[in-house]
């Protein structure tokens, strides 16, 4: 068996390539080439996946169609079996990876119309087209899930894990570290956010009025990333949502525009365009107030006196943290941040903000910055002072410094295993068939061809 990692790579370029590759790619005399259960392989869904791997710079030879193949039998066997088990996926979910789907084809390629232009298709034609494909993942994904469970290992298993990869298995682990911050937000005066609410206001007049709510967030919303997409943040449940957003936003009727909504972020006016079961999809225009100059000033005085006491020893930075700083997230374990990919306190250089990167990269372990502004996980402004608490240096992975890193790479082994345990005994009770011009294949897993006539 191929990895997860692979699998899901090949599951994943089938959608872009199965669908539109007869615009591009030469004309494929089509024919069963596989058959698993009740689930036909097309000669055409190895060729288009092949070719896209090819357009995707990745090296191929003639293995390659059958590793593709394989894959393919793989899938196939998981939707058999989900047939089986009674396993499925609500429409709405096929629903909103769809949307998410062609929205990025859509921003990739620049508007609707550039994309029906450029595959000679109405929208909603390539959408149908997408369909099946998206529906045979999302099953596909969660067969892998009720199959492996939630998989447990133990600390032994790490260690025997790790003691059988050969020396170039081990991966190496670029220099990390690992900071503490105080932070301190400049306060906004009241004019700041009556200013941000009249604006708002105003917006949702001219919205009222017949302007439409995306141009307007194209021009004034301060999300960079829904600006772009019209305000537009795709199907969240409340779980995603920041929960003042979620409150309203839940309340809303389809095209309804909210009155002014305050939450972590800033201020808000939220329409809502769609709702299918437990999700929503939104679009909304954000404006942040402002902080004076007289603000940040005050801000930078107080942070580089904190840091004064700190380097004089006549303050301990993990306590300065827990009296002074207002980042909630990070005050209570002495300013330690955590990083968000991976929920560790252990961060590759490239994983920190630019601001932060400058202020920490000249430190010595144990020293302090001088204030600095830069911007929270919010996007808020904030003045703070940061300490370098480790680096390391490059180095191969090891148990004593990179043990999620290991535990993680072994709790994925022990899926595959379990996977490739059920592939086998499905093998020999499930009817396969494999025709040429891959009856001749060296697969993986030689259980394919025990029903090959």
């Amino acid at each position: 068996m191929n990895s997860n990692n692979s699998r899901g790579y090949f599951i994943s370029v089938i959608f872009i390539f199965l669908i539109y590759t007869g615009y591009t790619q030469p004309i494929v005399i089509d024919q069963v080439v596989g058959v698993v259960g009740s689930n036909m392989i097309l000669l055409s869904d190895v060729e288009n996946q092949f070719n896209q791997m090819k357009a995707a710079g990745t090296d191929v030879d003639e293995t390659s169609r059958c590793k593709v193949f394989e894959e393919l039998l793989v899938q196939k066997l998981l939707i058999n079996q989900s047939k089986i088990d009674s396993v499925e996926v609500s429409a709405a979910s096929v629903e909103i990876q769809l949307e998410a789907r062609l929205k990025y084809f859509v921003n990739q390629i620049g508007s609707k119309e550039k994309l029906e232009a450029y595959f000679n298709k109405p929208y909603l034609e390539i959408k149908e087209d997408l369909r099946s494909k998206v529906r045979d993942q999302l099953i596909t994904q969660k067969m892998e899930a009720e199959i492996t469970g939630d998989t447990k290992i133990t600390p032994t298993e790490v260690e025997d894990y790790y003691k059988s990869l050969s020396k170039d298995s081990v991966p190496y682990v670029g220099s990390q570290i690992e900071y503490c911050q105080i932070n301190k937000y400049p306060k906004y005066t009241d004019d700041a956010i009556y200013e941000v609410k009249e604006k708002l206001l105003d917006l949702r007049k001219r919205i009222i009025d017949g302007e439409r709510f995306s141009t307007l967030a194209k021009l004034y919303s301060e999300d960079p990333g829904s600006a772009r997409n019209g305000g537009e943040i795709g199907f969240m449940s409340k779980g995603e949502l920041d929960p003042e957003y979620a409150k309203i936003a839940f309340t809303l009727k389809e095209g309804q525009v909210s009155k002014i909504v305050e939450s972590q972020f800033g201020y808000h006016i939220i329409q809502l365009i769609e709702r299918k079961e437990d999700k929503i999809n939104t679009r909304h225009i954000l404006i942040k107030p402002k902080a004076s100059i007289t603000a940040f000033t005050e801000a930078n005085r107080f942070m580089d006196s904190i840091a004064g006491l700190i380097r004089n020893d006549s303050l301990k930075f993990n306590k300065a943290a827990l009296y002074f700083s207002d980042d909630k997230n990070s005050k209570l374990s002495g300013g330690l941040v955590l990083n968000p990919q991976t929920n560790s306190s252990k961060f590759e250089m490239d994983q920190i903000s630019p601001t932060d990167y400058y202020a920490l990269k000249n430190l010595n372990v144990g020293q302090v910055s001088d204030a600095f502004q830069s911007l929270d996980e919010s996007g808020k402004q904030v003045v703070k002072t940061v300490m370098l608490k480790s680096r390391t240096t490059p180095h191969r992975a090891n148990l004593t410094d990179d043990y999620q890193i290991i535990q993680e790479m072994a709790t994925n082994h022990k899926k595959e295993v379990m996977l490739k345990n059920w592939i086998v005994n499905k093998q020999k009770t499930t009817f396969i068939t494999i025709k040429d011009p891959f009856s001749t294949c060296v697969f993986e897993n030689n259980g394919w061809i025990k029903h090959d006539k």
